[in-house]
């Protein structure tokens, strides 16, 4: 039987109704994106039609997912929030603090010893407030998330930028930060904004080497990583049915790197083979029995000009692999042009390490596609010349394919397998490299390849495909390779040249696992005590965020002037930082230290226009805030692109920081800044970023009377005398804004509980 059941087949017997509603009200059809929204519209947002991109909406998700690494800050608020039991299903997955170095058991030994009083500060505080425990080695949270909780038709939010995985199984999946997750573990109503809606109309089927990875490959070099920004992408078509559910899994989870809100697919034949092998047939069974409300209406699908705001067609049966970076997930190259693409851009050419899995690409048949691979190395005398990794997405996966021989297949061509954990993939990885500062080349089956975030080197030049791609380059060490068309030398001196791959969608033998991870939560967690050493550099129990006031917001310092592309890495490093994720003084001391100073050129070196010294960032920043000098932030397109994580607000807040005035954001961080309390503003010409001056002042006179949709005023106080202003915009509506007055948005949960 499923995990929580009774509660799938409660919001299946009021979809029907609630579709009808909304397709009434609204007065045309609707995309299956409408019907869900519609679906948990929260009490506090009555039933109308709301402007798509413009209007804020409250939601009532039904379930919350955190990671290990986030949840250590959501569940540290949550338990500010006054409440004995979380109000809908939550989970908490421990996979984000697990080091790939040499080898899975070694590496998760080594995690549960070093991080132990994290782990136990987790579980306890689950099994407190009701919560499901995946420990540690149990697998990833999307993987797990999809093996076991994700239903069609389903609206989720989870702590992590890669939720949308979840679209595998037809639900709306949407990465937030931990203070959103807070308002819904708390029973609060989940603010946003009514997204725009993005058809992507998928014909034909795919064959040979193209896999579901391509699809998201090219529709990233189409959207870039902002074309998403504030929209779902709703996939359809025939050629959408012939996509695996775990193949439409990593589409919608790679959905993330264009700046999507979330993306999702009809509920058809390949979620109901998935939900009855992964032993959930209740829901498959009560999922057919209202199978049409679960995918769009016929009528917007056939003319989808009319229903979305931007459609795009893709034919699978042309469609080719594709290699996409380096640095970032939107440049995208067809195979047949890469080669060519690694010599015009001078891209080292030789391939070091090829890595594998992660929750992006480590489902069943996506290791079975990649071992064909390994087997057919062996058998034709291939030696990999690349190192090569493989990670595992979960417990179940791992045992499974170990059973049927997937890990011999690799380990026979000389792969390392690693835990079921994200390791490499968000930089946890103790790379074996001669010089960690050399340009080199790298390429994975994950989803995300910024600068440094995979090894710390901001040589590594980092590329994303396939698990297939990935697995036939690191044989032959090349990145100018195609295996598609190009042979290698074998250890015999012959030429020899791989086959396609080939693979199956779901283990023949079914789905096994000896020990899946899983802790249920205690029934009544009343009498179990959460402490915290207040000697421990892992954990900090938080203080309450006093309100900014308008005084504070009269002759600011300017912190950093970023330039250029500056993602939540550069905000807030993961790797070696991941360790005080549940310690905010301490994992403040990485604010900002990988961003660029527009004024130098250099990364985490800035100006003390008090003491006319340069020094890092935090240092200056916490010497302007002990000395009651409040301090802005300046940026450029799209800041904070990336991972969910809410460190990359409450850190500026924590030292000191009122605002955050940039030329647009991503979406997750702006509403991250907005939950810390904090100002976070646009310029509505963007040519005023170039006004700033390293040594000004900055007086924001108009904050006390901030309002919706009223844009608000910057004063520069320039050094030589002179001033200038110019209008900042804000998304902030009444209730934000309330957050703002009460210092954040828990500030506010926490009056409303009381």
């Amino acid at each position: 039987m499923a995990f929580d059941i009774e509660m799938i087949k409660a919001h299946y017997a009021a979809l029907p109704g609630k579709v009808a509603a909304a397709r009434e009200k609204l007065g045309h059809p609707l995309t299956l994106a409408e019907k869900i929204l519609y679906a948990h519209l929260h009490d506090e947002s009555p039933l109308q039609p709301y402007n798509r991109g413009k209007d804020y909406v409250f939601f009532a998700p039904d379930r919350v997912a955190m990671q290990d690494a986030t949840a250590q800050m959501a569940l540290l608020q949550f338990m500010m929030a006054g409440r004995d039991n979380v109000a809908v299903p939550s989970t908490v997955h421990c996979d984000h603090l697990i080091q790939a170095k040499v080898g899975a058991d070694k590496d998760l030994a080594i995690a549960n010893d070093v991080n132990s009083e994290v782990y136990d500060f987790l579980s306890s505080v689950s099994d407190k407030y009701g919560i499901g425990f995946w420990k540690p080695g149990a697998g990833i949270i999307h993987q797990i998330v999809l093996e076991n909780y994700a239903f069609p038709g389903g609206m989720m939010i989870g702590t992590d930028s890669h939720t949308p995985n979840g679209a595998g199984l037809g639900m709306i999946a949407i990465g937030v930060g931990g203070a959103d997750a807070v308002d819904v573990m708390a029973g609060m109503p989940w603010e946003l904004k009514m997204p725009k809606l993005i058809g992507v109309k998928l014909t034909g089927k795919m064959s040979g080497w193209t896999s579901a990875k391509d699809v998201i490959l090219k529709v990233a070099g189409i959207l870039t990583v902002k074309g998403g920004t504030g929209a779902i992408v709703e996939y359809f078509g025939e050629g959408a049915k012939n996509i695996s559910c775990t193949g439409k899994g990593t589409i919608g989870n790679m959905g993330a790197e264009i700046g999507a809100t979330t993306s999702t697919f009809g509920y058809d034949d390949a979620m109901e083979r998935y939900l009855r092998e992964t032993d959930r047939s209740d829901v498959a069974d009560a999922a057919n029995e209202i199978r049409e409300h679960l995918t769009g209406d016929p009528e917007c699908y056939e003319n989808p000009e009319k229903y979305f705001d931007r459609v795009i067609e893709i034919d699978l049966s042309t469609l080719e692999p594709h290699i996409n970076g380096p640095y970032t997930p939107d440049l995208a190259w067809p195979i047949s042009k890469f080669a060519q693409a690694v010599k015009d851009n001078d891209y080292p050419p030789v391939l070091e390490v090829g890595l594998i899995g992660s929750c992006t690409n480590s489902s069943y048949e996506d290791l079975d596609r990649a071992a064909s691979l390994a087997r057919q190395a062996t058998a034709k005398g291939l030696k990999t010349k690349a190192e090569f990794t493989v990670t595992p997405g979960s417990e179940q996966i791992r045992y499974t394919v170990e059973r049927d021989g997937l890990l011999e297949d690799f380990e026979k061509m000389g792969a390392v397998v690693l835990a079921n954990a994200c390791g490499p993939c968000i930089g946890q990885w103790a790379r074996h490299t001669d010089d960690p500062k050399r340009r080199n080349s790298i390429i994975t089956s994950f989803n995300r390849n910024f600068s440094k975030r995979n090894d710390g080197n901001p040589q590594t030049h980092a590329f994303v495909a396939s698990p297939e791609i990935v697995t036939a380059m690191a044989v032959a060490g090349s990145m100018t390779f195609n295996p598609l068309t190009d042979s290698l030398e074998n250890e015999h001196g012959e030429m020899v040249k791989f086959d396609p791959p080939a693979g199956v969608e779901l283990p023949p033998k079914g789905f096994d696992v000896g020990d899946a991870g899983f802790q249920a939560p205690a029934e009544d967690g009343s009498g179990i005590k959460i402490t915290v050493s207040p000697e421990s550099n892992r954990l900090q129990l938080l203080e309450p965020f006093k309100p900014i006031q308008q005084s504070q917001m009269q002759d600011m310092r300017v912190l950093i002037k970023a330039k250029g592309k500056c993602t939540t890495d550069h905000i807030s490093m993961a790797g070696p930082w991941l360790k005080y994720r549940g310690h905010l003084e301490n994992i403040s001391q990485n604010c900002y230290i990988g961003a660029i100073n527009a004024f130098n050129g250099e990364t985490n070196n800035i100006l003390n226009v008090e003491t006319g010294e340069y020094g890092p960032v935090p240092d200056t920043a916490i010497y302007y805030r002990d000395n009651g000098i409040g301090t802005v932030i300046f940026g450029e397109e799209n800041l904070g692109e990336g991972s969910s994580r809410e460190h990359a607000a409450m850190e500026p807040r924590f030292i000191g920081v009122n605002a955050v005035i940039v030329k647009s954001f991503a979406r997750i961080h702006e509403t991250n800044l907005k939950k810390q309390g904090m100002l976070a503003l646009t310029f509505v010409n963007p040519a005023d970023y170039d006004k700033v001056r390293q040594d000004d002042k900055v007086s924001i006179p108009d904050f006390k009377d901030m309002a919706p949709g009223k844009n608000l005023t910057v004063v520069l106080h320039h050094s030589d005398g002179t001033t200038e202003k110019f209008e900042v915009a804000h998304t902030y509506n009444k209730a934000q804004i309330d957050w703002v007055r009460a210092g954040s948005a828990l500030n506010k949960i926490r009056e409303e509980l009381s």
